[in-house]
């Protein structure tokens, strides 16, 4: 902690707290910027222009009853968003931040999380709601729905005074950060103000933002990862944002590191598979215009199980840009615990440790070396630090596992969420489980299962996949993300984040189901029932396990999450509903 920025827990326990601060000692300092196209500066907010703006919406709001209440955010990434944002929590009103809906489903979705958040009112800009009615007025989803566009001059004209007499209290809830729901039924986590501060803290603890720092984030701001790194730990620390739009990033990858280049970047965040797209690219001859990234400090790398090939492709192949390779930090995190629940230093390397697949297969971590035999590399999600602690426990006996053995992630501390909004039931299961015959916490404190499975080694945390996704055959343990790197490896021009592996009981014995993705380029090269043929072949071979059936879908159809994410549980719904179109038929329907 430099001494350039103000102690936290002396000065604001709270984000309103942190920006009504900085308005009135840093007024004229830069607060965010949105980069149009993931380029050029279209717009920028000082903290006293973000502060007032702030005001206004918080005046607007209280004065249509909304102090108090739950409403929708569904903006674009944009400045909007963090002007509303802001506001809402300078009026006490609980934002549940969505997409904007860009096809009938997401509309569905966007009305199951306002009922589910017991709300009809749904604040965006013009321009959203705009599109939204040319293009979906006609659908019942919307009836009902109480849609304002909170860039209106008229909505501001009413919202004219200075800062709100009541400030929100830490215990507040702060947001409603809404899952995935891949099953239909979204569930809202409740995040409290004192959750994101404490957050802020642990992630700036393990990676410190100086006073020279600038945070560069392509990730949708309604997202956990994009709202912590783009939104809260900037503002917490008082250092500058630049944002740009998902797309931008998905269109061109290069973008992102020309950013943080050309704006001295020192933290920026991303799941494992955008440094990957970021290494086809340079493969493609697409990253001339990268420049200097040796301002680079933290490149956190979460979100899924980080790939140890990514890493070291990523490292080596912009290290000519003045990449660090210290700066690559793998880390692990989840909604529920507001985000970051662990992560790598930005003082030592990635840890990686080369395991025995069939002791791995069998819940043990059993290092073997690189070059031994089927040796399966797992790169490690570094460590908590502050008052968040991780236990590995079996999830069925409820007892802890030692070192080395594999089991479900726990996690208690400050930054665990209150629970599912509107779920009792559900959050007492999830948030407030108990370790069985505890002698390391007598007093049996309440931890977050998490449902994802991993182990401890060295101190460091390993994840090896989700409870849900497991491919269980034989008594042993198949982890979906290693048959999928199998599958895109078969194919040369597969995308990274474009397989799907799962398995469903066909009333007889579990089938495996691998999906592949493939684009023009790909089924130029190899006919769709060669490319089946290459992944069945592949994945019997490394990971000793036959897929039952190989679908091949166009780019685009596999269903994902808002961070980029394969929705696997998607994906097999739809595979059982008979949605997935086939570029080539089952040999069971040709």
């Amino acid at each position: 902690m430099t001494t350039a920025r103000p102690e936290p827990h002396a000065d604001f326990l709270t984000l309103p707290d942190a920006l009504r601060y900085r308005s009135e000692r840093q007024s004229h300092k830069t607060a965010y910027v949105f980069l149009k196209d993931g380029e050029d500066a279209e717009e920028s907010l000082t903290y006293r222009e973000l502060h007032e703006a702030a005001c206004r919406r918080a005046a607007a709001l209280t004065a249509a009853g909304l102090a108090g209440r739950n409403a929708v955010l569904m903006y674009p990434s944009g400045l909007e968003f963090v002007r509303t944002l802001l506001g809402c929590m300078y009026g006490r009103v609980v934002g549940a931040p969505v997409q904007p809906p860009r096809r009938r489903a997401e509309v569905e979705r966007l009305r199951r999380i306002a009922d589910d958040a017991g709300t009809a009112t749904v604040l965006t800009t013009t321009e959203v709601l705009r599109d939204l009615r040319e293009r979906f007025g006609d659908l019942p989803a919307l009836d009902g729905l109480d849609l304002v566009a909170t860039d209106d001059p008229g909505l501001l004209s009413t919202g004219e005074g200075g800062a709100p007499e009541r400030f929100p209290d830490p215990r507040d809830i702060a947001l409603l950060q809404y899952t995935s729901g891949s099953t239909g039924h979204p569930k809202g986590v409740m995040v409290s103000h004192a959750n994101f501060l404490a957050n802020a803290v642990e992630t700036d603890a393990l990676w410190p933002c100086e006073p020279d720092g600038t945070v560069v984030n392509w990730l949708p701001l309604f997202h956990d990862m994009g709202m912590l790194f783009g939104v809260v730990l900037p503002l917490w620390a008082g250092i500058p944002s630049y944002l740009m739009a998902p797309d931008s990033f998905v269109r061109r990858p290069a973008r992102w590191l020309e950013a943080i280049s050309r704006f001295r970047g020192t933290h920026s965040a991303a799941p494992s598979f955008a440094y990957e797209l970021c290494v086809r690219a340079a493969e493609n001859g697409m990253t001339a215009g990268v420049g200097d990234l040796s301002s680079w400090r933290v490149a956190a790398n979460g979100a899924e199980p980080v790939r140890w090939s990514t890493v070291r492709a990523f490292t080596d192949t912009f290290a000519p840009h003045g990449f660090d390779p210290l700066a690559m930090c793998p880390g692990y995190g989840l909604a529920e615990n507001t985000l970051k629940a662990t992560g790598t230093g930005a003082d030592r390397e990635p840890a990686v440790l080369w395991l025995s697949a069939e002791a791995l297969r069998e819940g043990r971590a059993q290092p073997v070396g690189e070059r031994a035999d089927r040796a399966v590399p797992v790169v490690g999600s570094g460590r908590p630090v502050a008052g968040t602690r991780i236990r590995i426990v079996d999830p069925v006996t409820r007892r802890p596992r030692p070192p080395g053995q594999v089991g479900e992630v726990w996690i208690s501390g400050p930054c665990v969420a209150d629970g599912y909004w509107g779920r009792p039931a559900v959050s007492e299961e999830t948030f407030r489980a108990r370790v069985a015959d505890d002698h390391e916490d007598a007093a049996g404190a309440p931890h977050l299962r998490t449902g994802d499975l991993g182990f401890l080694y060295g101190g460091d945390l390993y994840i090896t996949g989700r409870m849900k996704d497991v491919i269980v055959r034989k008594g042993r343990n198949h982890y979906p993300q290693d048959i999928e790197l199998s599958a895109e490896r078969s194919v040369p021009g597969v995308q990274p984040n474009g397989t799907a592996a799962f398995s469903l009981d066909d009333g007889e014995r579990e089938r495996l189901v691998v999906v592949v993705e493939a684009d023009g380029r790909v089924l130029g090269a190899l006919d769709a029932e060669t490319l089946r043929a290459r992944v069945r072949d592949a994945v019997r071979a490394e990971q000793r396990i036959t897929p039952d059936d190989v679908v091949v879908v166009r780019r685009g159809k596999l269903p994902k999450t808002s961070s980029g994410k394969v929705q696997r549980q998607a994906c097999r719904s739809l595979y059982q509903d008979g949605a997935l179109t086939r570029l080539v038929p089952s040999a069971r329907e040709a």
